[in-house]
């Protein structure tokens, strides 16, 4: 009798010690919101990005499938468009197509780095609805490849600089713009850019690149507004399965056949995904959103030192990005087997994208694919990848700016850290700074983020203006 009174004690407190916990788990303190409003010319804006767009820069990795004039266009029609710029800012070309511009501030010991790329993904003309490459404005709405990825947010620092040089603005500290034109497919623009800092002996203060947006309904339970704000990305690493065989006719085949050994290889990574771990972008992602969840996610977020299970499960059944961000995922792309239907391959092959979760590595995720499949005929083979970038802080003025312009622009919506589970360029800043932040100044509904690096890319013109207020915002800071 008395076992069960102590139990039941026990779960008494534990009850109480859960409520008192989601009582408590209250929204924080918003970011500052800077006072006065910006007047942006978004007609201009919208038409300096049609131009951008009318710019077929289609990077590939082959070089010789690119179209070197159509970059070189881009770039000849850049003083039409920012004419302020190019009489104020310095301009340089550096190696592999990065585009660097130094805007020189009052002071130079805390310089601010904002980035894009200006070259895109190639396209299906057939899946489009409007022609890719032509800028066509129809109802409010820009058509074309690159407009949200990430030309807007090119035009949107070159369109904000322009403004504020020439209303006579110099910023406290100096502003660079660098850029690359070849991001999509992995280049060295950007690497070129940073070894330029580093030759220059150039610690940035501040970087802010492409990630994430303001979107809704990604967060459980919560239906405000989110600005999401990277500060840091995961990792990417690419595996090759291979299985040989003697191959043979289809009619008399032998057991464990090459398609069939990979198959059960597939099997078992699937049944066994990479242990979640909560990371310090999640966290604090967790705990700043988790607050403004409905009464049952908030008690989850409040007390995950309980209901860490619980959350894991939901997100291991839902997939999606709120799993992806707590572990290393694996998506298997491409299978290769025979050249023909009755023929049993003598060689057979699976590819698969990983993207690491920071507490992982290349190494580390590789040694859990061989320990997981645990069969000596498949062949696992690292093809390219790279590791997670660093983690910046939160707790600091770079931060505080970038989330200052997101609150300032989209008023009333929530601001968060989070882990970016996509690649960019900014990567290559961790090695020269520990204060880089990504974020995609847009607010996109889940169909216009579904049109990146898809069919009908597009954006509303109230977006293309919002992003220049962004810059606007974030320079007035710097």
């Amino acid at each position: 009798m008395i076992v069960l009174w102590l139990i039941l004690a026990a779960v008494v407190v534990l009850a109480a010690v859960v409520l008192v916990r989601t009582a408590l788990f209250t929204p924080g303190t918003a970011p500052a919101v800077p006072e006065g409003e910006e007047t942006i010319d978004r007609d201009k804006a919208v038409e300096n990005l049609r131009t951008l767009i009318r710019c077929r820069t289609v990077s590939n990795t082959n070089h010789a499938l690119e179209d070197d004039a159509e970059f070189e266009k881009l770039i000849n029609t850049l003083p039409t468009l920012y004419p302020n710029v190019f009489k104020t800012c310095k301009f340089e070309r550096l190696e592999d197509r990065g585009l660097l511009f130094t805007w020189s501030g009052k002071e130079h010991t805390e310089p601010t780095v904002l980035m894009a790329h200006y070259d895109v993904v190639d396209v299906d003309e057939a899946g489009w609805k409007k022609p890719p490459f032509e800028g066509v404005l129809e109802d409010g709405v820009l058509w074309g490849r690159g407009a949200l990825d990430t030309k807007v947010t090119f035009n949107g620092v070159l369109t904000a600089a322009d403004k504020l040089i020439g209303e006579g603005y110099t910023p406290a500290q100096d502003i660079y713009f660098a850029f690359s034109g070849g991001e999509e497919v992995n280049g060295l623009g950007a690497v070129h850019i940073v070894d330029w800092f580093e030759a220059n002996h150039i610690t940035p203060a501040l970087v802010v690149d492409e990630g994430g947006a303001v979107v809704e309904d990604v967060f459980p339970g919560v239906k405000q507004p989110c600005g999401l704000i990277g500060i840091a990305e995961k990792g990417m690493l690419n595996v090759e399965y291979k299985v040989k065989s003697g191959g043979g006719h289809a009619s008399a085949p032998k057991p464990h056949s090459p398609l069939v050994a990979l198959s059960e290889a597939c099997t078992k990574i699937e049944s066994h995904p990479f242990k979640a771990h909560v990371t310090k972008p999640v966290a604090e992602m967790f705990d700043t959103l988790g607050r403004y969840s409905n009464v049952t996610y908030r008690m989850i977020f409040a007390n995950l030192w309980l209901f860490g299970g619980v959350l894991d499960s939901i997100c291991r059944k839902s997939g999606g990005e709120l799993n992806a961000l707590m572990r290393t995922t694996v998506a298997f792309t491409q299978a290769k087997g025979s050249a023909g239907r009755n023929v049993i391959p003598p060689e057979a092959t699976l590819i698969s994208n990983l993207r690491l979760n920071p507490e992982d590595t290349m190494d580390s995720a590789l040694a859990y694919l061989k320990e997981t499949i645990n069969d000596p005929a498949v062949e696992i083979t690292k093809l390219e990848g790279m590791n997670p970038s660093r983690i910046s802080e939160t707790n600091c003025s770079a931060w505080d700016k970038v989330a200052s312009a997101v609150a300032g622009t989209w008023k009333g919506c929530l601001v968060s850290p989070y882990l970016m589970v996509q690649c960019s360029d900014s990567r290559h800043y961790g090695r020269i700074s520990d204060h880089v932040y990504r974020f995609s100044a847009m607010d996109l509904t889940a169909e216009e983020r579904g049109t990146l690096h898809g069919n009908n890319e597009r954006i509303r013109v109230e977006t293309v203006g919002r992003a220049v207020e962004f810059y606007v915002r974030l320079m007035r800071q710097c």
